[in-house]
């Protein structure tokens, strides 16, 4: 292991550590944010019931009920990790970025990205983990089998892939705050599109299929593990997926390089 990657395991280690001390410091927050956290999940699954249990509804073409269950939790996973590490932590650029504060970032002995993607953690969000995979139980109990073991790992693969997507997506808007400071309508705008992402894909029609797979690959992000999971996913889509994911990194890494050229501190 390498020098920069043990000093970034270390960082994010300790960074952990403060979060999980702020967490435990207000207890009562916590619990009451596991609590919402649960009716959040709940209120991503009932949608399904209205649009499978009515007598006159169709359900989502080619998909059936259990198997859109697989895309609603592969959505809760991703929603989990945005609430409680992307967003916590990026969204601290655009207080630094108000405040001329990002100075005490740029001085630091380390990549100036790394330390924001870190800044902060809402770990009360990991339960989502745990009822997304609640969530898969009561798919993969209404389809009457479980995933294969290849299924498995393609899904894991593609959630790693979605997620670091996301973090590319979020990078970008963070750094539209050193050309314009009031991004938040941006980001959520992205927060409002990402709840689309609970519906499988062919539900998109005309322009939005092509939108939603190319230029914010929703599809990716939830479509394709379920049907991984499901068993039918093609080779193709998942190297598809990687290099989508490689191209979205490095431009969002060019652009926040050339962001930072733009910054003036309080002083400047």
């Amino acid at each position: 292991m390498s020098t920069a990657t043990r000093r970034t395991m270390e960082l994010l280690r300790v960074q952990l550590k403060a979060s999980a001390m702020l967490a435990l410091t207000y207890r009562l927050d916590f619990v009451l944010d596991l609590v919402i956290g649960l009716f959040w999940t709940v209120s991503a699954v009932l949608p399904l019931f209205v649009v499978y249990g009515g007598p006159s509804s169709r359900g989502v073409p080619g998909w059936s009920f259990g198997e859109t269950l697989l895309v609603v939790g592969c959505f809760i996973t991703l929603q989990a990790v945005i609430d409680g590490a992307i967003s916590p932590s990026l969204s601290t650029v655009l207080d630094h970025v108000r405040k001329g504060t990002l100075d005490f970032v740029l001085l630091k002995p380390h990549d100036a990205q790394i330390l924001v993607s870190t800044a902060r953690f809402q770990l009360w969000r990991v339960a989502g983990l745990l009822h997304a995979s609640i969530v898969f139980g009561l798919g993969f109990r209404e389809l009457g089998h479980g995933p294969s073991a290849l299924g498995v790992l393609q899904a894991l693969a593609l959630l790693l892939i979605a997620t670091a997507m996301l973090y590319s997506f979020w990078l970008l808007i963070v750094s539209v705050s050193f050309y314009a400071v009031k991004v938040d309508n941006l980001s959520n705008l992205f927060t409002s599109i990402f709840d689309a992402a609970r519906w499988p894909a062919s539900v998109f029609r005309g322009v939005f299929r092509i939108v939603f797979t190319f230029v914010i690959p929703l599809v990716v992000m939830t479509t394709l593990p379920a049907e991984a999971l499901l068993g039918r996913l093609p080779w193709t889509s998942l190297l598809a997926s990687v290099g989508g994911a490689i191209a979205v990194a490095v431009v969002a890494r060019v652009v926040w390089l050339l962001s930072l050229r733009r910054y003036t501190s309080a002083g400047g």
